[in-house]
């Protein structure tokens, strides 16, 4: 009878064991990617920080999926919602596709905002009073507030390294500088809007099949972002391409391609709902073709941005959340974390977009400030008058 130790470890060879700091590299997301808080699938910012918000408690962008933002009337609010999406890409180092314009529209890019230097040096200076709480208060630090609750893994805004931003500030008055690009971007300009009905189909394959191409050749680390502004806009496409063959084609491709490389692309597209209300077929066929859908509701308004002092809380439109992405009973989700309440939004040039709950003025306060305002422009009449 042999006597063998049992307490001994079986190693396996060095040669299958990787060390642990290349797995951890190999684990770390990409540059502007972030695991949801909810389960864990890679998320990346639209560029609008209430936005990331509202898409069903992942805090992100889901990659692989789409959103489809509608909108009233002849502002173009949807379209600075997409300009915000691509230049996050661009400063992120993502490759972002644009269907329907040329370069020209890569200069109409906002530029970098004041607020990402301030964020992260007043990060670092509440580190080290952070470091003299309890270990165990932070538990019982959003107890009393039920909004903090819901919003516990907002505020977080690192992703993949240390220290990276995972949302910029942007700055409507300025413009996207070449230095801040660190992406790249692919335009399709369309050619000719008065094009006939086989080369419209001709020109949605080659757009879907140049963006399949440049992704099949980046590396797998790469994420892309797909952009298209003014969907089925007659100012872009023809006639023909409002028919349900091409453009629903268009769609099914493009949704082959999320659902092909569900960890790489992102796709966000407006479509001007007074053109193709929601009421029509082909509408709602492109609604579930897409991932999430949103509509703005714009409201009568004499300027599209709040510059004034006294009205950036005065809110410019409604915002109805039809769908959101990754919101079902197999996909997850978090319900409580986007309001089912009447939603509205307000653009100002330094602050961005900003999502929050409508609510109506006090009464009698809107007339208060308009006699107001008569009074004094009445006290200026007399003074003029001799």
């Amino acid at each position: 009878m042999s006597f063998r130790k049992r307490n001994v470890i079986v190693s396996s060879s060095s040669s299958n064991s990787s060390p642990p700091a290349l797995r951890q590299q190999e684990q770390t997301p990409p540059l502007g990617v972030r695991p949801s808080p909810l389960d864990g699938r890679l998320t990346t910012s639209t560029g609008t920080q209430s936005l990331d918000q509202l898409l069903a408690g992942h805090n992100g962008f889901p990659l692989g999926t789409s959103l489809l933002i509608q909108e009233a009337g002849t502002t173009d609010f949807g379209g600075t919602l997409l300009r915000y999406f691509a230049g996050e890409g661009l400063v992120q180092g993502h490759n972002v596709h644009l269907l329907g314009y040329g370069d020209v529209w890569r200069r109409e890019l906002p530029g970098m905002g004041s607020g990402d230097k301030k964020s992260s040096s007043s990060r670092r200076e509440s580190l080290p009073a952070a470091d003299d709480k309890m270990k165990i208060a932070w538990r019982y630090e959003t107890l009393g507030n039920a909004y903090s609750r819901n919003n516990t893994s907002v505020e977080p805004k690192a992703c993949g390294k240390e220290g990276a931003i995972f949302c910029h500030s942007f700055d409507l008055t300025k413009r996207l500088e070449n230095s801040h690009i660190k992406g790249k971007l692919f335009t399709s300009p369309m050619a000719d809007s008065l094009s006939s009905q086989p080369d419209q189909a001709i020109f949605f394959k080659k757009f879907l099949s140049d963006v399949a191409a440049r992704i099949k050749n980046s590396p797998t680390s790469s994420v892309h972002r797909i952009v298209v502004p003014s969907l089925l806009s007659p100012t872009l496409y023809s006639s023909g391409s409002c028919r349900p063959y091409h453009i629903l084609q268009f769609l099914h491709g493009l949704r082959a391609l999320l659902r092909r490389y569900p960890g790489q692309i992102v796709a966000m597209a407006t479509l001007p709902i007074s053109l193709f209300p929601r009421s029509a077929g082909l509408t709602r066929w492109m609604e579930l073709l897409f991932d999430g859908c949103l509509e703005l509701i714009p409201l009568q308004q004499q300027s599209q941005i709040a510059l004034e002092p006294g009205k950036e809380d005065k809110s410019q439109g409604l915002l109805r959340v039809h769908s959101l992405p990754v919101f079902h009973e197999k996909g997850g989700g978090l319900e409580g974390s986007w309001s089912r309440k009447d939603l509205s939004f307000k653009l100002s040039a330094s602050s961005g977009l900003v999502i929050t709950p409508y609510s109506l003025p006090p009464v009698g306060e809107e007339e208060e400030a308009a006699k107001a305002a008569a009074k004094s422009n009445d006290s200026k009449k007399e003074s003029l008058d001799f």
